[in-house]
Formats: C-alpha cells, structure tokens, sequence
C-alpha cells in the first residue's frame, strides 16, 4: 500500500496514514492493444480484464479516488442499465458537466453500453457568472436536443434553470439516477457505424455548435495517437490537468489511455489554476511519461516553481505535449531552461495540432526530434504572407524575424492542404487557409447542416478556419482567419500585435488581446486590451505608451490601448484566447479600464507601409 502524500510543499511530502494505492503502471497478464477496437464499449470490455486504471488527486495533490478500468465498466453497464429503465430512445442525448471524476465518467461510458450519446458540458463557472453559466448551458442543451441532464447536487439549480431555458429534458441529480431499479434492462452498446458523443466546439459561445463524433472517429484518431503519435509503450503513464468537457482532455486523456490500458493520474483543472507547480510535482512523485498542456500552462507551472526545480525529478517525462493554442517558442524554451535541474529534457516538448472537429489530433511532430523553430522574415510574412526563412546568409535585425513552432506531419492516413481565398492549392511556405482530411473528421454539426456545409470543401476536406503554411510536408499554424483585423485597407494580424506588446516587461504570454471596433467616420479603431499587474499611474501610463510604440512599429498603426484588470481576458477551454468574445465584452462595458488609468483613445489615421 503506498502512504497517502499531500503535496502541500514542494520539499519533503507529509505522510499520513496509508489509504489508497494508485492503479498500478501496466498490466502484469493483459497484452498491450494500442486502440485496435471498433468502438468504446469493446476498448473498454478490454481494458477492464487488466488493472490499470484512472486515479484522482485532491486539490492538496493527494490521492483521494482509484477507478480501475474493471471497476469503470462494472459501474457504466450499472449506469447504462438505470439509464434505459428511464425510457430513453436509442441515439437520445444525455448532457452531463465534465467535472474531473468518476461520476462523469460512468455516465459518459453507460451511454456507450445503453446506445445514447453524451455531451459532455462545462462543469465550472465563465466569467460572468452564473447567468453566463446559465444562458451558455442553454444554448448547448439546445443544440444537442438533450433529453436528459444528469447534474451533480450543487449544479442542480443552475442546470435546471437552464433546461426550463432551453425546453429541454428531464434533469436528475446522480443519487436520483442511482436510485433508478436497473433490473431487467436490455443493453444494445454502440457499434461501429454509430455516433460516439458529441463534443462542443472551444470556441462556442450563445450559438454553440455541437461536433457530432463517431465511433469510427474516435477509435481512429485514439489508434492514430498511440500508435504513431506518442508511441505509447506499456510502461507509459499519464498524467493531466485538462478539463473533460474539451477534446484534450477527453480524448487525449481519458479515451486514449483507456484504449491502450494505460494508468492516467488527475490533478482538478481548478486546483492546476490555483496551484499549476502541483503538476509538476506529482508528475514528478508519479515519474509520470505523458502530459499536455496549452503552452501557458508550462509558462504558469515554470514561473510558480521559483527555486524549488532541484527538489523535482521530472526526468520521466518523454512527452511533455504542446496543444490547443499557437506554440510559442520562447515560452517553452523558458521552461525547459528552469526544468533543467529537475532533469526535464527539452527534446520531450511535441508540438502537435488539432481541433474537436478531427476528434483531437491532426498532426505530431517527431518524437526523435528536438524541438522545430522555423524563424522567417516578419515583413514579408506580414506584406506577401510567405515564410521567407531566415538564414543561409540572410541576416536581419531582431525586429525583422518572427519565430512559428513546427507541429508536424498529419496522422497516418490523414491529408492537410493549405489553400488561397480561391481554394487554389498552395506552395510550401506560402500562407494560406488550412484543410484537412481523414478518418478523424467528425460526421458533422449536429442538427446544423448549415453549419457543417460552411466548413466542408470538396473532395471531403475541411477547412479549419486555421491560417498557417507548409514546410518540409509539416505544418505551420500562424492564427485564425477570423481574428484578422482589416485597417485601412490592409489585413493585419492580431498575433503579430499581440506577440509584440508580450515582448514587455512585465507582460506575460496571454496578457494581450488585439482586436477592431468601429471608430469614428466609419474607421476601424484598433484596440489592444493589456491586463496590468501594476498599481502607479505613471508606471501605468509608461506601459500604455511602451504598447501603442510596439504595435506602431510591428504594424504602422495607432491604436487604443485599455489597462484591464488581471484574469479578465476571456478563453476558450483550450486555453485558446478568444478575441470574438473579448471584443464583445469590450464594446458591452464588462471588460473596462481598470480604475487609476486614464483611457487615451488613439486618433484614426492612415497607417504607414512597413
């Protein structure tokens, strides 16, 4: 029995009595299959005949839960069996919040024993509160037709107002589902050629969209990322903080260890965000091999260790994946530089690119291989939108380079085009529009065939709504095409904006948000929104002008700067910035300037050629 451990410091733990004993790191009989299932219920049937499994850490970083994957599929065929006692239809759709444990997880698994679809939901509050909660919620419930909620005690009023919102179904707390007498149901388990769950988009908001996964889906992208992705060996264990209700952290974290028998270890996304150096020390508790994160998690987890990197082992992890936002190469630099003592190897950073609508996973770069930086010239990626790479005798200013992380080939069997506004196929290193096609894609936009056909290209590709470029067959992801902000004529980056105001100190990766309103005399005003740490108006106003001349020289413009509060800039559940949302709480007076500053408002004028 291993000794219940608090991580409440990051020297020597406390021990207290022993209580729970993790699922052990691999199977002593069962051999691997890495994904090798037609659907989950069979990849689960699986699983289960071994003793691996999921375990789950408290927010003080102790082991308070073991589920294995034999107790996993006792407890969802029970679950199923409650579930079909309800009279639920074949293909009904069950919402239920993803929180970071088991009870998730039985339902999610019943519905796959029981033949109904689940949709999982945010199980946290957004920014806004509960009335934002609430209205969000409703239009997922919406969207999928739900017939039935499944909410834990505490949800159980805002879930039921946002069913009575939505006209949807019934709503059970889960001691209500588990009182439901399960004898004498008949399971019909999900086959191959049928859906899986739906998942909604990171980036849904009032008018969510609800991607539409089949079975054949996720059991390919699983297959794909075990297999070729990460390589999984049976002496792999995993270890994440991402929420279940995005497509990392269901997929990646939950679907895919279970369809290689791997253990994967839990830290509550909310307890990462109060605490993200726990990560790193229970990973380093558990000589965890696998984990993921957006790259700020690396960025907050690497700030908040400060000198304590040397008490850590991390010299286990040999995929330390990259995801769910555009890479940036000096933040993951910085953190392997200050993991260095705790034996972390930068060669185990893979970056990787995807998106719910391929289930998870698109790309991988190579995990023989250090880390790709490809560095280009910055006015001609910004005026011809071509990757001129820097080099080979060509020598330029800081100023005159950008730097993009590679992310890979596409998964096996799985295609990526990069086209122009006309859809005409472009050259390596030139920008344009990025499609992809494979076994992955999902079946589409649940009951939004308008939706589904706005993405669909021909020949069976989709278009990402991602902007990026080739290089050596790998690719480049440079922004979303819809964050571009049209000035006066010309297209002009957020990102390039952004990266360059995050170029000061004291701003962090993820403090900046660049979008365009309408100004005055029917102009697009620029407005770049700062969350600022600082107290001193006249530090204050000294950092609104280090910003306005940053953004001048990366782009010829003026634009307004607004000092916003810390933590106000909105995210997807990615950890994907979303500037649509930002600039409507902008403009609706949610996001304003912080108290002590005084607003400047640039004046419009033409913007000067680069």
């Amino acid at each position: 029995m291993r000794a219940e451990v608090s991580a409440g410091s990051l020297g020597a733990p406390f021990r207290g009595p022993a209580k729970l004993a993790p699922t052990p790191r691999s199977n002593t009989a069962l051999p691997q299959k890495l994904g090798n299932f037609s659907s989950l219920s069979r990849a689960l049937d699986y699983a289960a005949r071994g003793d691996t499994g999921f375990n789950f850490y408290s927010a003080r970083g102790v082991l308070g839960n073991v589920l294995t994957y034999e107790r996993l599929r006792r407890e969802a065929i029970a679950t199923a069996e409650r579930l079909v006692r309800l009279g639920l239809s074949r293909g009904d759709r069950v919402a239920v919040p993803a929180d970071t444990g088991e009870d998730f997880l039985k339902i999610f698994f019943g519905c796959q024993y029981a033949g109904l679809v689940p949709c999982p939901i945010p199980y946290s509050m957004y920014l806004g509160g509960k009335d934002a909660y609430v209205e969000r919620i409703a239009g997922m419930l919406r969207c999928a037709q739900v017939t039935l909620i499944v909410s834990p005690e505490e949800l159980y009023g805002y879930l039921s107002e946002a069913a009575a919102l939505a006209r949807s179904g019934l709503v059970l707390k889960h001691r209500q589902l588990a009182d439901v007498v399960a004898t004498g149901a008949q399971l019909m388990p999900f086959g191959a050629d049928e859906a899986a769950y739906i998942q909604y988009s990171s980036g849904s908001t009032s008018e969510p969209k609800g991607v539409l996964i089949t079975q054949k889906s996720v059991t390919a992208n699983a297959r794909a990322i075990l297999q070729f992705g990460l390589k999984v060996t049976a002496q792999d264990r995993a270890f994440s903080w991402l929420p279940f209700y995005h497509d990392m952290g269901l997929v990646g974290f939950c679907i895919a260890p279970m369809m290689g028998q791997v253990s994967t270890d839990y830290l509550p996304t909310t307890a990462f965000a109060r605490r993200p150096a726990l990560w790193l020390k229970l990973m380093s508790d558990n000589r965890s091999t696998i984990t993921y994160s957006p790259t700020f998690g690396y960025q907050l987890a690497g700030r908040r260790i400060n000198g304590d990197a040397g008490t850590l082992d991390l010299s286990s992890i040999r995929v330390a994946g990259i995801g769910g936002d555009m890479v940036r190469p000096e933040v993951l630099n910085e953190f392997a530089e200050r993991m260095k003592v705790a034996g972390f190897r930068a060669k185990a950073l893979l970056p990787s690119y995807g998106m719910a609508e391929s289930t998870l996973a698109v790309t991988f770069a190579d995990l023989d291989e250090p880390l790709r930086v490809d560095v280009v010239d910055n006015v001609q990626f910004k005026l011809r939108r071509r990757a001129v790479p820097v080099g080979k005798g060509r020598r330029l200013s800081a100023a005159r380079q950008r730097a993009f992380v590679v992310c890979g080939k596409a998964l096996p069997g799985h295609e990526i085009r990069i086209v122009d506004a006309a859809g005409n196929e472009l050259a390596e290193r030139e920008v344009g529009r990025i499609l992809v096609k494979g076994p992955s894609l999902m079946a589409g936009y649940f009951g939004n065939p308008e939706a589904t056909n706005a993405v669909m290209r021909c020949e069976g590709f989709m278009d990402t709504g991602d902007m990026g470029y080739l290089v050596d067959q790998q690719v480049v992801v440079t922004g979303r095409a819809k964050d571009l902000i049209l000035h006066n004529g010309r297209n002009i980056w957020p990102q390039d904006l952004e990266w360059s105001a995050e170029q000061i100190e004291p701003l962090r990766s993820g403090d900046v948000a660049a979008f365009a309103v309408e100004g005055n005399y029917d102009e697009d005003e620029v407005v770049v929104l700062i969350q600022c740490r600082l107290s001193g108006g006249p530090e204050m106003e000294k950092l609104r002008r280090q910003v306005q001349a940053a953004v001048h020289r990366a782009a010829g413009i003026d634009c307004t700067v607004v000092l916003v509060p810390p933590r106000c800039l909105p995210f997807t559940s990615s950890g994907k910035l979303s500037r649509a949302l930002a600039r409507a709480r902008y403009i609706s007076g949610d996001i304003a300037e912080i108290a002590g500053a005084v607003q400047r408002q640039a004046q419009p004028r033409i913007a000067a050629a680069l």
